[in-house]
């Protein structure tokens, strides 16, 4: 099936067709702080995005630069034409692009553009990003009441899916900390990845499942799972609200789609839409530009306030931004540094949307940064360590 784009909403049609104790609290007062600033922050109007010389801002041009060249000598050995995603993932489910850019992205330094490389206008997938997109959607639920993250899912989804004694006991909150142990198979992939064909060099050995909230474990079916039960609760497809309460707002372009895959359709009012996934791992997923990605980190550096719209809610970029109990210092579908390792170098604060390829959003509050880069090798850390070298201290 073609993808479909994701145009205006006026014209859509539907997709058918710690450290202590202290530390959890760490992220989030930087968020809110970030959120309080939000009002005299500078917002980009659609469309546009103002740009300033690095020693404008303070910033070290030749250090900028050096970091900048750095990042452009560091692009991924992945396929340029997705030649190795079944041998790395399994047997796909969606459409890839023919071809993917080069390394490219995009340096946001108090609001402002100081930095740019590559092609970042290209509209390519960003892997599993799209889970920081979908932990958004929640956050877009919980603020409409549609959703309370401690309350079971099959209280409000009732499709089979949470009838299990295993699966009854899964919340909301255990699908955003990938703590759900939800047990089953969706659009033709099983929850306990056995299977080289099915998964590819990701394949998992057999083990025991523990009771949900008991184990953290990565998981693309099971996030798959709960990018349906939010279709669910909404009553349409995860890319309109996305679209409505979310890349509008913000003033994305109308170059975004998020593809599903040929089989992930469901009966809606009578109609058949497509729900979407948490990645391309078996392709389709989020295909989107640096630019979008960009206004969608900036979003969570003002603490989910857009020019004075509060899109999330403070409490839920706090407790999304906060460690849960069994993850390698995971959040709701973000990637955490209050322990220092998963991005060295880096504050406690920082925090990243992370995908394979690899794709990179990188928000560090304590320096009023957003950093995105795509299809680099090595952590992202080793680019924004640079970065925060060059400026003002």
């Amino acid at each position: 099936m073609t993808p479909v784009s994701r145009i205006p909403v006026s014209r859509r049609t539907l997709l058918a067709l710690c450290l202590g104790a202290l530390l959890p609290g760490v992220a989030g007062a930087a968020a809110a702080a970030a959120a309080a600033a939000a009002p005299s922050a500078y917002f980009p109007p659609a469309g546009a995005w103002d740009r300033k010389s690095p020693a404008e801002l303070g910033i070290d041009p030749a250090a900028l630069a050096a970091a900048v060249q750095f990042a452009q000598s560091h692009e991924t050995a992945r396929a340029a034409d997705f030649s190795d995603q079944e041998s790395t993932f399994g047997t796909r489910l969606g459409s890839m692009p023919t071809r993917r850019a080069g390394t490219n992205g995009l340096v946001i330094y108090k609001g402002h553009v100081v930095a740019e490389f590559g092609d970042t206008q290209s509209v390519d997938p960003t892997y599993s990003v799209a889970k920081s997109m979908l932990s958004t959607v929640a956050g877009v639920a919980v603020r409409e009441g549609r959703i309370v993250l401690d309350e079971p899912v099959g209280k409000r989804v009732q499709d089979g899916g949470y009838a299990s004694a295993q699966n009854a006991r899964v919340t909301w909150q255990h699908h955003l900390q990938q703590e759900s142990e939800w047990q089953g198979s969706l659009w033709g992939k099983n929850a306990d990845f056995i299977g080289r064909s099915d998964f590819g060099a990701g394949e998992r050995k057999p083990r025991a499942l523990r009771a949900p909230g008991g184990l953290y474990e990565y998981n693309d079916v099971r996030i798959n799972r709960f990018a349906l039960s939010l279709l669910r609760v909404f009553g349409q497809p995860v890319p309109d609200v996305f679209a409505q309460e979310v890349m509008d707002p913000i003033g994305a372009s109308n170059s975004w789609k998020w593809v599903p895959y040929h089989n992930s359709y469901v009966e809606l009012d009578g109609k058949q839409v497509a729900s979407v996934s948490g990645g391309t791992r078996w392709g389709g997923g989020m295909w989107i530009n640096s630019w979008d990605m960009a206004r969608f980190g900036y979003l969570w550096l003002r603490g989910g306030n857009w020019n004075g719209r509060q899109i999330l809610a403070p409490s839920y970029v706090k407790a999304a931004l906060a460690p849960s109990s069994h993850g390698p210092d995971y959040g709701y579908l973000w990637w955490l540094n209050t322990k220092g390792k998963n991005l060295p170098g880096l504050p406690v604060t920082a925090y990243a949307a992370l995908g394979a390829g690899s794709n990179t959003i990188l928000v560090s509050p304590e320096h009023d940064l957003v950093i995105v880069w795509r299809w680099h090798a090595g952590n992202p850390a080793e680019f924004a360590t640079r970065v925060i070298a060059s400026l003002p201290r």
